[in-house]
């Protein structure tokens, strides 16, 4: 159950991580729009860059919504804040999170999967003698505690990996470039660039979703509240969004790439242009499509491995109502 304190914890959260213009507009309702505050899993960044489209070219507005941005960051629970009501919707990082939903029956849903393929890589140095993913079979690799209880169960179940290998991944690239036999976790949009730029090493980069891993990425949480009671709210952010990723990646990508660095200073114009080709050279983003077959494989994976309960009840996690050519719920 979420508590005051909690629910408390996550509106301050907000309120942190609103831009200034956003927090001149949160709460606030345009005439006839439903106000919507959405939640990211991370700081402003390409990953994001439909949301910001289609807020940026009026996607949104056209369908009646008055979409305020949330960027995320460390320590940002964006299921929770959907749970408590801090926000309306919200961004699921992964598959993994969105059964822990089901798991914990806690009334929220996936609605739609933007990234078809989770963005999750294995990175290893070009000279190391790794080829294939099942080359990395013994040598250590750096994995982040959530990693742990996540793809790293598909990992040993398909290459006979073992826990002797992981070794503490603390979100730096420096103990990967100082031994040429570790392997390091990391995004495809991301840290594969960032050791190219800063070292200039080309590391061999291996895709874990080309590789059969079956998890979503990217995808819209939404209340059960919201998905009972307004149906047609949910359908036109997922249709809105949908049209925003369309126009970001094939498109002109400068109005979402602008409110992207407003959000985030920190951000820069060749991270995001070469975010952005990664996203499609690999195919990563869709428009928003998910399957019952490709949950019911995930669930296998996970509940093989332990994590879940064979007798739950995976569907709980998600819908398949607001996905294109879904008849209304």
């Amino acid at each position: 159950m979420i508590s005051r304190r909690m629910l408390a914890a996550a509106m301050l959260a907000i309120l942190a991580g609103c831009s200034p213009a956003q927090k001149e507009t949160a709460g606030q309702a345009a005439s006839g729009l439903t106000n919507i505050r959405f939640a990211t899993d991370w700081r402003a960044e390409a990953e994001q860059g439909g949301f910001y489209e289609a807020l940026a070219n009026g996607e949104y507005v056209k369908r009646g919504l008055n979409v305020t941005i949330v960027p995320g960051g460390p320590g940002v629970n964006v299921p929770q804040l959907v749970a408590a009501g801090a926000v309306e919707m919200g961004v699921g990082s992964n598959s993994f999170i969105v059964m822990n939903l089901a798991n914990e029956h806690v009334p929220v849903k996936a609605v739609a999967a933007f990234m078809q393929k989770d963005p999750q890589v294995l990175i290893a140095h070009p000279d190391a003698g790794i080829a294939k993913i099942a080359d990395m079979k013994g040598r250590p690799i750096l994995l982040a505690d959530a990693s742990i209880t996540a793809f790293w169960i598909w990992l040993k179940s398909k290459y006979g990996f073992t826990d002797a290998q992981i070794h503490k991944y603390n979100f730096s690239n420096a103990p990967f470039l100082a031994d040429k036999t570790i392997v390091q976790q990391g995004y495809l949009t991301s840290e594969p660039y960032t050791i190219e730029k800063e070292a200039h090493l080309k590391p061999a980069v291996f895709l874990l979703a080309d590789e059969g891993y079956p998890g979503y990425g990217g995808m819209v949480l939404a209340p059960d509240s919201m998905i009972n009671g307004k149906p047609e709210v949910v359908r036109a952010f997922v249709e809105a969004t949908a049209a925003g990723w369309k126009s970001y990646l094939e498109g002109d990508a400068s109005p979402g790439d602008k409110l992207i660095l407003k959000d985030n200073p920190e951000m820069t114009e060749d991270v995001l242009a070469q975010a952005r080709e990664k996203l499609r050279k690999y195919a990563i983003i869709g428009p928003g499509t998910m399957t019952d077959d490709r949950w019911a494989t995930f669930f296998k994976l996970a509940s093989d491995g332990g994590v879940y309960p064979k007798t739950l009840n995976y569907k709980d996690a998600y819908t398949l109502a607001f996905l294109p050519g879904a008849k209304a719920p």
